[in-house]
Order: C-alpha cells, then structure tokens, then sequence
C-alpha cells in the first residue's frame, strides 16, 4: 500500500512516516501542498494523509482540485484545526476521516488502516466477475482478463457497460443505439462495433441471439 504523506512540521513528518514504513506500508513525504498534488498526478497512491494549513496550496484546495477531476483516493485530513466549520468543509470535500493534534500515532496507525479496509470493501463491490477469468469494475469502466486490463475504445466501453447492466439479458441493436449514440445510426455500425469488441473477449462471452440481439453470459 502506497501512502502520500504532506505535513510541513519536519519532526512530526518523519515520525509518522517511520511509523507507517515500519508497518509496511510505501510513504512518500512532501511539505509543500504544490509538490504533493504534482505527485499525486504522476502517481497511485492508496491513501492521502494531508495537513491542511502547508505552504503552497493548502490541504482542502487540494482536495478540492482532486475531487473536481475525479480523483477519489481515500483521505484522511491531519490538523490542529478545530472548529466545525473547518470539519464541516474538510468532510463537504470528501475526505473520510479528520485527526486532530496533538495525537498518538497509535491513534493515526489505527485510522489509516481502517480507512484502507474500508477503501477495499468499496472497491471489492465495484468489481463483477465474468466468465473466462474476466472482471470488469463498474466505477472505472475497465475490463481485466486474469488481472490484465484489456484496452477498449470509448464506443466499446459503453456497449460493454450496457452489455453488464443487462448481463444475461437479451439486448436489441435498439437498445445499444440508444444508450450509446442517443440518435439515429446505421445498423450496420452496431454490427461493426460489436464484432470488433467480440474480437476482444472469448468468442463464447457475448453471444449473437439471432433475429433479436445480443446476450453477455454471466
């Protein structure tokens, strides 16, 4: 597990990231809230530990940036600040947990690992096992076969989101159409779309019901 870490008081900073190293987890440290969201751009972290008042851009502007591009990796904010207000806002931009300090980094030891459970549990049920060692998670729109994720164009990912929210259904070209270009299109593009997406999974995934539709066998 990979944990950012931005706290700009240097002793406080290295003790809980000896603290969380020591536990096994992967920390990356930063003072600057400039530097910390930089990274946070260029990489996947599990876990966000932030100080909200830190040079650059403060805790909840970063947060806030995240949100707004969808960046939903779990938060837990770190601060002396103790007003409602500042609970309220910091919780209004979703973090999942607020410490206040001083604190035990027991305390923060505990905190973290709950907020990375319930992290995985949420993302255990994003995910929907398909035959044939695929897996596709509902939140990210992404297909996997046997832990590799298969690369999908726009169009494919649509029709692949529609084929599992109706799996085992029959579902019309009508239906596809509708849900994909809401207007008006060849038949025979869907024909086109639909084969270069058979081409791949394993031919038996998506099954041609004839006369009527389609069928994803789950």
């Amino acid at each position: 597990m990979k944990i950012l870490l931005l706290e700009d008081e240097y002793a406080l900073r290295k003790s809980i990231k000896e603290l969380l190293e020591d536990s096994g987890y992967i920390v990356d440290e930063y003072s600057n809230g400039q530097e910390a969201i930089e990274a946070i751009y260029n990489s996947k972290y599990d876990l966000l530990l932030l100080d909200v008042n830190v040079p650059g851009i403060n805790g909840f502007e970063l947060l806030e940036n995240l949100r707004k591009n969808n960046i939903d990796t779990p938060t837990i904010f770190i601060t002396s600040l103790t007003e409602i207000d500042s609970l309220e806002r910091g919780y209004d931009l979703g973090c999942c947990d607020y410490i206040k300090k001083p604190f035990d980094l027991k305390e923060l030891k505990l905190r973290v690992a709950s907020a990375l459970k319930l992290a995985s549990l949420k993302t255990k049920e994003d995910i929907i096992e398909l035959p044939e060692g695929y897996s596709y998670n509902t939140k990210c729109f992404t297909l996997t076969k046997d832990g590799k994720e298969i690369t999908l164009s726009k169009t494919e990912k649509m029709i692949l989101d529609l084929f599992i929210k109706h799996k085992n259904q029959v579902v019309t070209p009508e239906m596809i159409i509708e849900y994909v270009w809401e207007d008006f299109v060849d038949p025979a593009n869907v024909r086109v779309q639909i084969n270069n997406l058979r081409k791949k999974l394993d031919k038996n995934l998506i099954k041609n019901i004839r006369g009527i539709g389609y069928k994803l066998e789950a």
